[in-house]
């Protein structure tokens, strides 16, 4: 789709300055890799004011490929935080370096009066388990992935801070923030599912206003509904048609 690369190339732009290089380039396959869906319902958003709309010119896609590159980033950004809060590798790494549970740092079970284990020599034998190179380099590469969410949730800020989005945008990451820690103390895992309809929402409010028009309350539950999918976000162009302007128009 066009708008898929529109959106994208945007939001290669916007991280083209960020350094140092190893950072900017695991953005960039952040951004390759992942679904467009949220930064094109924000351009088919734009249509769709135009689309229901008499004596109005078409949207030209790059005018508002940026809004949609805003709200790209922010998703980016906070999906890859949701994978981090699911199984976060630091604490890998903490129980590995902990060993089993009931035992001490050197092997012995705690509370226990039998003497230490040895190999035969002067080498203590321990029955913990200790953190090796794989998981010193899951918690390294956990730590280059915070570093990404981060900069690209402030990259799409910066490209919605001057628009009628902004406040939406703080609202999204708000609400993102709340159900983690919900989920966290629930085990409730069908919150993580709100990010994506609000994000959706966001593309909405995003695209609609690009075009002088503005969200409905059924336009917010329409494009929220297109998010319940099974697995990972489809791709854009399995989840929006020709056909999608037509649709968004007729609930503005």
């Amino acid at each position: 789709m066009e708008e898929a690369a529109a959106v994208r190339g945007a939001a290669m732009d916007a991280v083209g300055d960020v350094e140092p290089d190893r950072l900017r380039e695991r953005i960039r396959e952040r951004l390759e890799e992942g679904s467009m869906a949220p930064g094109v319902l924000t351009v088919l958003s734009a249509r769709a004011v135009a689309a229901g709309a008499a004596n109005t010119p078409p949207v030209d896609t790059d005018a508002v490929a940026d809004r949609g590159a805003g709200v790209q980033l922010i998703y980016e950004g906070l999906r890859l935080t949701r994978s981090l809060s699911r199984d976060p590798p630091w604490e890998r790494e903490a129980e590995l370096a902990d060993g089993v549970p009931g035992s001490d740092a050197s092997g012995r079970s705690s509370g226990s009066d039998q003497p230490e284990r040895t190999d035969g020599g002067d080498v203590a034998v321990t029955d913990g388990v200790t953190a090796g190179p794989a998981a010193a380099t899951d918690a390294d590469a956990a730590d280059m992935d915070i570093l990404v969410a981060d900069v690209m949730v402030a990259r799409g800020f910066y490209l919605l801070a001057r628009t009628e989005a902004a406040g939406e945008a703080v609202a999204v990451v708000r609400s993102f923030g709340g159900d983690q820690t919900r989920r966290r103390t629930t085990g409730d895992d069908r919150l993580d599912a709100n990010l994506e309809s609000d994000v959706f929402e966001l593309a909405a409010v995003a695209g609609t206003t690009a075009a002088g028009g503005a969200v409905t309350d059924d336009l917010r539950s329409h494009v929220a509904g297109l998010t319940r999918t099974d697995g990972s976000l489809p791709l854009a162009k399995s989840l929006f048609s020709d056909g999608t302007p037509a649709a968004l128009a007729d609930r503005i």
